[in-house]
């Protein structure tokens, strides 16, 4: 059973006019096996947390802690994070022209193993992950997510948790830019990746619609850089009925 805690956490980012603190004292606790939904208003620091936790160098953690299983992994480096288990899926995903995806991925897997997978499987393990998403055999040559679609690209991305197996996900708005089907086939993605390990998930959305595919075990609001408030699925249904305007202070709906 592992643990990521997140202890006080402020962070800030540097603008034209000095530092801008985004996080003010986020607390919270996730387990394998948990679903965690972060929800809230464009703004309130949801995709901060994310990247500060990742070890994003744009954000500046300032104070506070995160323990992977007691160990902080703001004192290690990005690729220790991921070593250690930590997997980002990004809203929006980077491009890497000149670098194949199957390179790409067979060159994560050996940062994470420790080790290069032995070629006849892992060529058999990839190709079965990209046969449950969807994901044709032709796009094992092209360049890292160059040209490909929003859809197409949060697929890679899904295609990465599944290789890598982590401890925990942190999913930023992975239901940005899916249309109907696209949602269903990266939401499968993870609820298998999920139902077949003890992984912690972070599900950071702004609407409740990909809660209809990933059920929550917990539901969190996120306002002006803090968790305002939690609870169970029932408070996502309440954000879709009411929006975030209690929290937010100004009308924005959470519907899809």
């Amino acid at each position: 059973m592992a643990t990521l805690e997140i202890k006080d956490l402020h962070a800030s980012v540097t603008t034209e006019d000095g530092a801008k603190e985004i996080l003010k004292g986020v607390n919270l606790t996730i387990r394998s096996g948990e679903t965690h939904a972060i929800m809230g208003p464009n703004g309130s620091g949801k995709s901060t947390l994310s990247y500060a936790i990742a070890g994003h160098p744009k954000y500046t953690v300032t104070s506070g802690e995160v323990l992977l299983d007691g160990e902080n992994v703001l004192e290690m480096s990005v690729d220790e994070r991921a070593r250690a288990g930590l997997f980002l899926a990004m809203q929006y995903p980077v491009e890497v022209p000149g670098v194949s995806m199957s390179n790409f991925l067979r060159t994560a897997a050996t940062a994470v193993r420790g080790e290069a997978p032995k070629l006849r499987h892992w060529v058999k393990e990839v190709k079965e992950e990209m046969g449950k998403l969807g994901i044709s055999q032709e796009f094992a040559e092209r360049s890292v997510n160059e040209g490909f679609s929003g859809g197409e690209k949060k697929r890679h991305e899904i295609l990465q948790l599944a290789l890598l197996k982590p401890k925990f996900a942190i999913l930023d708005e992975t239901d940005s830019g899916l249309d109907v089907d696209a949602l269903r086939v990266v939401s499968e993605g993870v609820n298998e990746y999920k139902a077949g390990n003890e992984v912690g998930v972070m599900l950071i959305t702004h609407y409740t619609r990909i809660l209809r595919h990933i059920t929550p075990d917990f539901v969190h609001v996120f306002a002006d850089g803090r968790i305002v408030e939690s609870g169970g699925r029932e408070l996502a249904d309440e954000l879709e009925e009411n929006g975030y305007v209690k929290y937010a202070g100004s009308p924005e709906p959470a519907k899809a």
